[in-house]
């Protein structure tokens, strides 16, 4: 026979996993009902992901559509200077399909780095989203609100299907784009509660 503290932990920690989880400040990281941080509001600035644990609060969207394929995942380097994988490669469903903006903000940079083109938005709070090779008019400065065009994808990226590159920094740090559109909790398994003794 279970003792009513096991019982009530039990449930307490099943109410933890089915419940959502209020905004709180500091670096944590906020489940939400939807993928991806906020884009800002009355309340404030964009909050999103600020720990590893795969938590989302609400608000992003997938720069492609239809929801694209994931060709490479992120994969940081243990160090800044070694090399890794800062970002995701996502599949296109053509080369030239445009890139749409996963949050509203403003155009930090648009321009060719090394021998790609690549656009960089300033979403507030820190965050940054890159995208190349991703040709682009827009200009450094320009307001773009979550979903519009921000440019189109260019070939060369990924060798065996159209592709674009997705990168999310806060300040320096490197982020997992996809802990912005998808919940990256791993499931929890339970234990099954023993019946009530007759």
């Amino acid at each position: 026979m279970r003792t009513p503290a096991y019982v009530a932990a039990l449930l307490g920690g099943l109410l933890l996993v089915l419940s959502p989880v209020t905004a709180s400040a500091g670096p944590g990281v906020v489940p939400g009902p939807a993928a991806g941080p906020t884009t800002g509001s009355a309340t404030g600035p964009p909050t999103g992901p600020t720990a590893g644990d795969g938590t989302v609060d609400a608000g992003w969207s997938w720069p492609l559509s239809p929801r694209p394929a994931v060709l490479r995942a992120f994969d940081p380097p243990a160090r800044p200077w070694l090399s890794g994988h800062r970002g995701v490669d996502l599949r296109a469903s053509y080369d030239g399909a445009p890139v749409t903006s996963p949050a509203s903000g403003t155009v930090n940079f648009a321009g060719v780095v090394v021998d790609r083109p690549v656009i960089t938005i300033d979403h507030g709070n820190g965050l940054r989203s890159s995208f190349e090779a991703v040709r682009s008019d827009l200009e450094p400065g320009a307001a773009v609100a979550e979903g519009d065009v921000l440019g189109w994808i260019q070939p060369g990226h990924c060798t065996l299907a159209p592709c674009v590159h997705w990168g999310v920094r806060r300040g320096e740090e490197y982020l997992n784009p996809l802990a912005f559109v998808t919940d990256l909790r791993p499931s929890v398994l339970l234990p099954p509660l023993d019946p009530a003794p007759g």
